[in-house]
């Protein structure tokens, strides 16, 4: 029985993945992983790390983060409090949709989810106060290998559906992309 419905978004490899949840007088279950029905969306790796965050403020922006080969990773975003506008940006080397974004709403309500595959960057607006989002990742957090992009890189051009009220220092500082950025090698 499958769970979810896998839809293509316009990046390749991006999926919005949406849960069917039983329910009846007691409440309600869903399954929020499946490595055998994600495999038809790519999901081939084990799951390595599962995170969990806590965003205070309605309009608050985290990201836009990736890791650099071989430490790349594909990721399942969950919102489970809230409501977040996801974005995903394509950074792989002769990609034709290279330095492209595309961006889904997540809410704890419409049950949504994003399969985000390796090489592309992600990051989120809370568009609710109190949001808790879940992520899975197919490759543990390696400093070193971190990159960042400025949410407001002007080459990508997010269109942020609100005025961004809080950003750390850390994505605050993420250096301009150089002209010459090729994108990250698959």
């Amino acid at each position: 029985m499958n769970r979810f419905t896998l839809t293509n978004l316009p990046l390749a490899g991006l999926h919005r993945i949406e849960r069917k949840p039983l329910a009846d007088a007691r409440g309600a279950f869903a399954r929020l992983f499946c490595a055998e029905e994600l495999g038809a969306a790519g999901w081939n790796k084990p799951i390595a790390q599962i995170n969990h965050s806590y965003t205070a403020k309605r309009g608050t922006v985290r990201g836009m983060h990736f890791q650099y080969p071989p430490h790349a990773e594909m990721k399942l975003v969950i919102c489970l409090r809230g409501e977040v506008w996801d974005v995903a940006v394509d950074l792989r080397q002769g990609s034709p949709t290279f330095l492209c974004w595309y961006a889904e709403r997540l809410s704890a309500d419409n049950g949504a989810a994003l399969l985000i595959p390796e090489g592309c960057a992600h990051g989120f607006q809370t568009l609710t106060d109190a949001v808790e989002l879940l992520y899975l990742h197919t490759h543990p957090y390696v400093p070193q290998a971190e990159g960042r992009i400025h949410p407001q890189e002007t080459r990508l051009a997010i269109a942020w559906p609100q005025e961004i009220t809080e950003l750390s220092e850390r994505d605050a500082g993420a250096a301009p992309l150089p002209a010459d950025f090729a994108g990250v090698a698959a």
